[in-house]
């Protein structure tokens, strides 16, 4: 793992205190007591987590389940899903941070079955990781076909061979964009129709770098090979053709640096996208 996408303490303590078994423990109480509020719903519930053993097979039987069509089965996805997630040793943390991630900063999470069973975002996000490992074990092909589902199904298109850290919440996820050669640190939140992309027709390494905590606001544009800093905001329509400094804001098309943050500020975990106009002008 690169030094970009190295694993670092989550935003808030009460992540800190969260391993796997923990969330795991939580959601499998959420199922049960959802069993109980939506009986229509039992069955899938039921086989989707309570008659699971873990999360990794909680999670591969629930991207089978959605992205499984005419061409590859639920039952081969699922097999599929389930080694890249036995395979990586990282999997499971992942899971878990991303699904911390949503419950921390979308106010319309009451519970980690919700985003488990129904969130886009999160679902194209483990999909990609899948896509992600089958692109390194050199099944280009596969990855592809994973890649191509998810942007059917789930409107978002993020390329296999992007580097994509944990404690990511893509919030809607519909028109989300993420190149070849994007890299995107931990605890980011992208909201939607956010592209993250080249800039003209070069090839090798031609995406944006997101650094850590950054906040990329409703129908933002990165473009070019070009870093985010740390902790940086980037408003929504903003058109971003140039490096941002961490810690600042950038509105604009093309994007110009409007605001200075704190070094304390987490944009990614407030979820702020207002911006005042300060100094950087």
């Amino acid at each position: 793992m690169t030094a970009a996408l190295a694993i670092v303490p989550p935003l808030r303590a009460t992540s800190r205190s969260m391993a796997e078994g923990d969330v795991w423990a939580a959601m499998r109480s959420e199922a049960e007591a959802a069993l109980i509020e939506e009986p229509l719903y039992a069955g899938l519930i039921q086989a989707t987590v309570l008659d699971q053993r873990s999360l990794s097979e909680a999670l591969a039987y629930r991207l089978a389940h959605r992205l499984g069509d005419g061409d590859l089965s639920r039952l081969t996805m699922r097999d599929l899903c389930f080694s890249a997630f036995e395979a990586d040793p990282h999997a499971g943390l992942h899971a878990v941070r991303d699904l911390i991630a949503i419950r921390e900063r979308d106010p319309t999470c009451r519970r980690y079955l919700d985003p488990f069973l129904f969130y886009k975002g999160f679902a194209a996000l483990e999909g990609y990781r899948v896509a992600h490992w089958l692109w390194h074990q050199g099944r280009a092909t596969l990855a592809l076909h994973v890649q191509s589902r998810i942007s059917e199904v789930f409107g978002c298109d993020i390329h296999p061979a992007a580097r994509i850290g944990s404690g990511v919440f893509i919030d809607h996820a519909t028109g989300v964009v993420i190149g070849e050669t994007t890299v995107v640190a931990d605890d980011v939140s992208i909201l939607q129709s956010v592209t993250l992309g080249g800039n003209g027709k070069e090839s090798g390494d031609r995406h944006p770098k997101i650094a850590r905590g950054v906040l990329l606001s409703v129908g933002a544009k990165v473009l070019g090979n070009i870093r985010v800093g740390e902790g940086a905001k980037v408003a929504a329509a903003a058109v971003v053709l140039h490096e941002v400094p961490a810690h600042t804001t950038v509105a604009g098309v093309p994007a110009r640096v409007v605001s200075r943050l704190r070094s304390d500020e987490e944009p990614a975990q407030t979820m702020d996208q207002s911006f005042g106009f300060g100094d950087g002008i």
